[in-house]
């Protein structure tokens, strides 16, 4: 797969405190090497998305905000907690990712002082989505290259369902010279917007297979357990996981970044590296998620799930599941239990994803290349 020595500048969701987008980044940044290429993450941090930051961004979506009582108590507890966890995923990054020397947190200074490259690269997660105070940021569409070749490579727009003609996205859009997205719904709005060249690849996850993702493992799990991967608060999911562990007869564990989430049942794992993140998928005996990344992950290791569909966010999830052949994994009732001790056969899926990594390789270089 050797392609030119080109350097490629990705701009991603880097740096949020999550499993999944740190995985995405690292992902897109080994297939691009990978390409004889060089890569290089952009490291693009918003003020109001810095982990030091982000409670006084949250608490506008909460309940918590009627008054600056409440507004201070709502503080008083979260930032603690997030700054530890941001300080763990700012280790992850800094181990695995290559960024900028510079770090950046406005589009002003990726005007003022743009990364150098041959190619600049949207990368993906929800990039094109709405950020911080509900805001689409033209630092994701790459609005600070301007006159150089730009791509994006499995871009997404999270609960996004409309584009209006007149708005910016449009125009950037226009800017790119290829695109691809992650989901078939995003490449339907992109089209409805009269943008044709537009083509649909692996998440940057799938790129990488389920060998090149153990060799992050440092040791295997042992011992049988359900694992309960959780991003979104959900009592119903709690109470089904805890059942659903109770009818296997095994253990119960539960994966958190978030410090108030080890005392909703099951054994806690908090905070993990990514060595213990991924070898808890690959060795669990079954899995519960609503996370498109741990639907990925499960799928990659061959690891039995069941996926809970996540609300505005879930054609994420059912895309992978509909590429796949794995929408019998969706619960749609929460007292089946079907899926207990049921395995589901992956013989089709790993055809599939087989294929479909070989034409996002040779989609990614083509774009890098052409």
């Amino acid at each position: 797969m050797a392609s030119s020595n080109k350097k490629v500048s990705v701009i991603t969701r880097h740096a949020v405190s999550n499993y999944g987008s740190v995985l995405q980044s690292y992902a897109l940044q080994k297939a691009i090497n990978s390409l004889g290429c060089e890569c290089e993450i952009v490291d693009y941090v918003r003020d109001d998305e810095h982990y030091r930051n982000i409670t006084s961004a949250l608490i506008k979506k909460s309940r918590w905000n009627k008054n600056i009582l409440t507004r201070t108590i709502y503080k008083l507890i979260q930032s603690p907690e997030y700054i530890i966890m941001g300080k763990a995923f700012e280790k992850y990054r800094n181990e695995i990712l290559n960024t900028t020397p510079i770090t950046y947190s406005s589009l002003e200074q990726l005007k003022t002082n743009p990364p150098v490259a041959d190619v600049y690269c949207t990368g993906s997660d929800q990039v094109w989505g709405a950020v911080g105070d509900n805001e689409i940021d033209g630092a994701y569409f790459l609005d600070y290259a301007l006159g150089k070749k730009k791509i994006a490579y499995a871009g997404s727009f999270g609960k996004t369902d409309k584009i209006d003609a007149d708005s910016p996205i449009c125009s950037w859009l226009k800017d790119y010279d290829y695109i691809t997205v992650r989901e078939s719904s995003a490449k339907s709005l992109i089209n409805n917007l009269g943008i044709d060249n537009v083509s649909q690849v692996l998440d940057p996850t799938l790129l990488l297979n389920k060998e090149q993702w153990g060799e992050f493992i440092n040791k295997d799990i042992k011992g049988d357990y359900v694992l309960l991967y959780q991003l979104h608060s959900n009592a119903d999911m709690d109470r089904y996981a805890k059942e659903f562990a109770k009818k296997m007869n095994i253990r119960l564990i539960r994966i958190t970044p978030l410090l108030h989430r080890v005392f909703k049942g099951g054994r806690a794992v908090y905070l993990p590296d990514i060595s213990t993140f991924l070898s808890y998928i690959k060795n669990a005996k079954y899995m519960i998620t609503d996370s498109f990344h741990g639907t990925a992950f499960a799928i990659n290791f061959n690891t039995p799930f069941v996926d809970i569909l996540p609300g505005e966010t879930k054609t994420r999830n059912q895309s992978i599941l509909e590429l796949t052949g794995l929408t019998g994994q969706i619960l749609n009732d929460y007292n089946d239990f079907c899926f207990v001790n049921k395995v589901p056969d992956f013989t089709n899926a790993n055809k599939i994803i087989d294929e479909e990594r070989r034409a996002s390789y040779e989609i990614l270089k083509k774009m890098i290349n052409d």
